[in-house]
């Protein structure tokens, strides 16, 4: 990087730190801290909620997602605007009603203690796991391909959100991601001119389309109902919708986020905007990847984008087999360059139809050399990880944007890194104390004692955070490693509070006992069963609701709170 590189990522990051810190620096109350002082306004509510969903593993992973397996991802969002729509209509009003600093404590006044302790715990468990990986994904990769120390890397991105988080709490996490947003918002629509404006004269962006269509890149919507199949649209407005309904319902790190809205008008309005622009944003990243894939047909891509791993593989005995690959490679690669053109010029169906039966034959081709490749490497570095999409977006931005834009895509990735992991360890240290420091240790503790209280806290799970992402090691696919861990505990979560809301006979010690039986069935079924991830949601809640209902039946009756009441 230039030297016009580092003051554009430093300075762009350091502003927006010291901003937090400003705008929150009379913040002196433990309600303040922990849930802002109720002055947000929608667009900051919004921004606010659609950043820590766009963590660095979003910029990272999903255009190399897109590179490698389509547009398919997309349709993961399908069920969100959906869900904003019911959240805003029977959940928003709930919370408002009852004054909440945290969702959990709805479930105490719904039910009992022990049930929110379980909803809190199963929240910290999966969000504090999420967290370290926030942490360690941009991390490693920075640190691989620009030879930044591992642990220093982790180190310092975790002070620094550890820092404005702390001093701040809740009010400065939303102010920080206002700015982050834009400069988020800012750097992906960049990315997408410049990576336009480097394809060939004769190929624009419908061009682009068709090239990647013709290799099934373009693969946006599939209505197949196959369980095995990660992304479907099936899966998408089912599964998705039911995780989206927990993440945003359900989560802390979200309802933080609009607890601390004016009004419950400008908490509706904040969840709505991002209903409306979630879906637009994520089919931008990932068509960012497809004009990235597009772009590497007419300029000779690595045939493998973990370029260290691929030095050490060159530095051992096998280096004579690569070399052999690469040649292949460059072969390949020039072939499928002829064919794109010839798609390109072709005029009429014939030629087209043609023209794309050798593009097809030509990528088949590359893709082979590169599975061969990963298997040299692979023998060569054992402990090489073969999964290299990560690597692919923020490589081509190292390699082939200007001086400035490198700078500024950096910054993107290290901010949506900030902002999401700052909302966890918000949540995660407001959870802490309100759920269950002064719940079950400290329930006379004064305000002041509270405030210093959530600062610990929050520096305690910034630690872990920290800690995780120093020892953790690279999973398969980043931005699928998060919804996975989100998957496995949001359907239970969601299970409860639906039962909460929806099923006014069913009393505490029924959905506890039921919600204990699904989480382990969940966790059962994800180690022994192949299907796709978003199943679980679906699989979690109804077994929590399923499961309630029997028991209830069977224990002494009751009366439980009802929902209304709660």
């Amino acid at each position: 990087m230039t030297s016009i590189d580092w003051i554009v990522l430093v300075g762009t990051i350091a502003a927006i730190a010291a901003y937090g810190i400003y705008k929150t620096r009379n913040i002196d109350t433990s309600a303040g801290y922990l849930k802002g002082d109720g002055e947000l306004r929608w667009p900051t509510i919004g921004l606010s909620i659609m950043a820590t969903q766009a963590s660095a593993i979003t910029f990272l992973s999903v255009p190399g997602q897109a590179y490698e397996d389509g547009m398919r991802f997309v349709q993961f969002y399908f069920g969100l605007p959906i869900a904003m729509v019911i959240i805003s209509a029977v959940i928003v009003p709930i919370y408002y009603k009852l004054n909440v600093f945290t969702a959990y404590e709805y479930l105490e006044q719904r039910f009992d203690p022990k049930t929110r302790v379980l909803g809190a715990l199963l929240f910290m468990t999966g969000r504090g796991l999420a967290a370290g990986i926030s942490i360690y994904a941009p991390a490693i990769i920075l640190s691989s391909l620009m030879g930044w120390d591992l642990n220093a890397t982790n180190l310092i991105l975790g002070a620094v959100v550890i820092l404005y988080t702390v001093s701040g709490g809740s009010k400065a996490v939303s102010q920080t991601q206002k700015q982050q947003m834009i400069v988020i918002m800012g750097g992906i629509i960049t990315a997408a001119i410049v990576i336009a404006y480097r394809l060939p004269d004769d190929v624009g962006v419908t061009t682009a389309a068709t090239l990647a269509g013709a290799v099934g890149r373009m693969n946006v919507i599939d209505f197949s109902f196959d369980p095995d199949t990660r992304y479907t649209f099936w899966s998408g407005i089912t599964g998705g919708l039911f995780l989206a309904l927990s993440y945003f319902g359900t989560d802390q790190s979200q309802v933080q986020r609009y607890l601390g809205g004016k009004s419950i008008t400008e908490s509706r309005l904040g969840l709505l905007f991002n209903g409306m622009l979630k879906i637009p944003m994520q089919f931008l990243i990932l068509f960012i990847g497809i004009l990235v894939f597009v772009f590497f047909m007419f300029e000779r891509p690595p045939v493998f984008f973990n370029q260290p791993t691929l030095d050490a593989a060159y530095a051992t005995e096998h280096a004579p087999e690569l070399q052999a690959i690469e040649a292949r490679w460059t072969e390949a690669f020039e072939a499928r360059k002829q064919t794109a053109l010839a798609l390109t010029a072709a005029e009429t169906p014939a030629a087209e139809a043609e023209a794309r039966a050798a593009l097809q034959a030509a990528h088949g081709r590359m893709d082979a050399l590169r599975d061969e490749a990963k298997a040299v490497i692979k023998t060569a570095v054992p402990t090489a990880e073969l999964k290299d999409s990560d690597y692919i977006f923020v490589s081509f931005v190292l390699k082939y944007l200007p001086t400035g834009l490198v700078g500024l895509l950096l910054a993107v990735i290290l901010s949506a890194a900030m902002s999401s992991t700052a909302s966890e360890l918000n949540a995660l240290g407001s959870t802490t104390v309100v759920d269950l420091y002064k719940r079950l240790l400290r329930p006379d503790a004064d305000d002041r004692h509270t405030l210093r209280a959530s600062k610990i806290a929050t520096a305690f799970w910034g630690g872990v955070a920290v800690a995780f992402a120093t020892f953790a090691a690279l999973l398969d696919n980043l931005i699928e490693a998060v919804n996975i861990l989100g998957s496995i505990f949001y359907g239970v979560i969601l299970g409860i509070f639906l039962v909460a809301f929806f099923v006014k006979r069913v009393g505490g010690t029924a959905v506890f006992l039921a919600a204990v039986v699904a989480q382990l069935g969940v966790v059962a079924l994800y180690f022994s069963v192949d299907i796709g991830y978003l199943w679980f949601n679906v699989i979690g809640c109804v077994w929590v609701i399923v499961l309630s209902l029997l028991i209830q039946a069977v224990l002494p009756r009751a009366r439980p709170k009802p929902a209304e009441e709660a």
